[in-house]
């Protein structure tokens, strides 16, 4: 079977880089599209991937409906050319062009519609397969939405697929169990950023001089990072972070994937963005899981107040070890069950839709 992987962000090469794996392993030749992003294009090289490079990304929402315009053309050709048999990814491309063509689309989407209505709109509809955690389940317009019970971080993040290496504290001189937090910063240009807030520099650098006093810190951004914040920026090869945020007593920010990446490792995580309480898996993984801690940026002095109640806290880490634990066992395997999903379609989503509790298979 021929399958087109599609990246949009670095975060997508995590999610797909087990599945691709696996599926060539499984004889299937496999087509993995990126845009023209220089870190995931870094880690596609890293992990040995060979990849078609589409083209820039933009920020403004005029240049993105050019570029979109462009893109499906692109993809449309790629497709037809190389008789796509199924495009798996979370592109508005994928979707679009399987409904010009005999490729079937795969799109996985972990956001809320309210979130992403833009995305709800033009996606959802014409996608042929919609994939989402049970954390959304009854919130979707799309009723056929399958749903699994497993998070996009858990497709890279689960103990089957991921073990921490020590090596990588080496690499920012330290050894495991010094004490150090990572911030994480984001840019916000997404489309569905507008209007959304996350931490001021004046609270960036407030939060700097607050934590030093309880070990290193290490500051990782989305763009470029703040003059005044450069003496802390973390210098690694992306494929260490998640070894890096596993050891670390805290990871503070307004991201949204990297605070996900930390709760599903076991690592406390504070986040503050106007997303706060609005998401369904952060909420799941901060109500359910109590694995992370969620604020609006008017409410700072609330989070350090949060901050500080956790640096009292005995043996933290092992207690946020705990609480993970209890989140595996209600949690599948991702990758397992994608590279099923992909192989066996469309009679995977037949099985699914009849028998939801078949996904337990991938533990």
């Amino acid at each position: 079977m021929k399958i087109l992987i599609d990246i949009g962000h670095p975060a997508h090469v995590h999610l797909f880089r087990e599945v691709i794996n696996e599926l060539k392993k499984n004889g299937h030749e496999i087509f993995t599209i990126v845009k023209d992003i220089q870190s995931a294009k870094q880690l596609l090289n890293h992990y040995g991937i060979d990849f078609f490079d589409i083209g820039g990304k933009k920020d403004s929402i005029f240049q993105k409906g050019l570029s979109q315009l462009k893109y499906n053309w692109r993809i449309f050709n790629f497709v037809r050319k190389y008789h796509i048999n199924i495009g798996v990814g979370s592109s508005v491309h994928l979707a679009h062009v399987s409904k010009l063509t005999s490729m079937k689309s795969i799109i996985l989407d972990d956001d809320d519609d309210e979130a992403e209505p833009l995305y709800a709109k033009y996606v959802h509809p014409f996608c042929d397969t919609l994939l989402s955690p049970d954390s959304l389940k009854g919130k979707r317009k799309k009723k056929e939405t399958i749903y699994y019970s497993s998070f996009h971080e858990l497709s890279y993040l689960h103990p089957n697929r991921f073990e921490p290496n020590t090596d990588s504290l080496k690499k920012i001189d330290l050894k495991q169990g010094d004490p150090f937090f990572v911030l994480r910063f984001n840019a916000f240009q997404a489309y569905h950023d507008k209007g959304i807030k996350g931490i001021s520099l004046e609270n960036k650098l407030f939060l700097v001089d607050f934590l030093k006093n309880y070990g290193k810190i290490f500051i990782t951004t989305e763009r470029e990072i703040e003059p005044e914040l450069i003496n802390h920026e973390l210098k690694i090869p992306p494929e260490k972070i998640h070894s890096i945020i596993y050891y670390a007593k805290m990871l503070i920010g307004d991201s949204q994937t990297m605070t996900s990446e930390a709760a599903v490792l076991g690592t406390p995580v504070i986040k503050c963005n106007s997303f706060a309480g609005k998401l369904s898996v952060p909420n799941e993984l901060e109500n359910k899981y109590k694995l992370c801690y969620s604020f609006t940026p008017e409410n700072f002095k609330e989070m350090l107040k949060k901050i500080r109640e956790l640096l009292d806290v005995p043996d933290l880490k092992k207690e946020w070890q705990k609480r993970r634990k209890i989140m595996l066992s209600e949690k599948i395997d991702l990758t397992a069950f994608l590279v099923w999903l992909i192989e066996n379609y469309p009679s995977s989503v037949d099985t699914m839709k009849k028998n939801h509790d078949y996904q337990w298979k991938f533990k």
